[in-house]
């Protein structure tokens, strides 16, 4: 039997902006947050967890989202950034900055997992949110296939690596090109697989 995720009630009457993050696991790339405001009026039917999805389905909510939402922004923390605050830092600031682009401004703001950044909004945490409030679930589309396109054209720029198919996680295709070619400008350097093979270790 499928798990049934308990809804989260949201007050209807409230303004409120979905924020997901997407990125924090791969070896390279930025991480990336999307901040998503829906429009009642304009409801987007089956949002759900982005890792639920087909690549197909989320591209097709991903577009559905774009046209029906009142607002929808993006958030980044480039390479170094992360390498130099840590991961967990840089997706709570890139999660601020995608708030801070919201063309919006929202009466609160609800997060996937169990931090909130720092923001100027009322802001609460939901763990799983993303599979409990539609407006996080449509932020992780967002974020999801953004981030995903981004890894694809990297592809192209660092080829041989593998990055359209495994958008920078540490897969074994992905361990095998970093020991072959070697580290690029878009590896995670505080990560321990990178760091190791800069460090000279196998």
């Amino acid at each position: 039997m499928a798990e049934q995720t308990e809804v989260y009630f949201v007050d209807p009457g409230i303004c409120h902006a979905g924020v997901d993050e997407v990125g924090r696991g791969p070896l390279a790339g930025p991480v990336v947050a999307a901040a998503v405001i829906l429009d009642p009026q304009r409801p987007v039917s089956g949002l759900r967890d982005s890792k639920k999805l087909t690549e197909k389905r989320r591209d097709v909510l991903f577009d559905e989202i774009c046209e029906c939402a009142l607002a929808w922004s993006l958030g980044r923390a480039e390479v170094e950034e992360i390498d130099r605050i840590n991961i967990l830092q840089a997706s709570l600031l890139a999660m601020r900055r995608a708030v801070d682009g919201l063309s919006i401004e929202p009466e609160q703001v609800l997060v996937d997992g169990n931090r909130c950044p720092e923001l100027r909004h009322p802001c609460e945490a939901i763990v799983k949110g993303d599979d409990r409030v539609p407006a996080i679930s449509a932020a992780s589309i967002i974020a999801k296939v953004s981030r995903d396109r981004e890894m694809i054209a990297l592809d192209a720029q660092y080829p041989g690596y593998g990055l359209s198919r495994h958008k920078g996680y540490p897969s074994k295709a992905h361990l095998e090109a970093l020991r072959t070619l070697g580290v690029t400008p878009m590896h995670r350097r505080s990560y321990a697989p990178v760091r190791r093979l800069l460090d000279g270790e196998s």
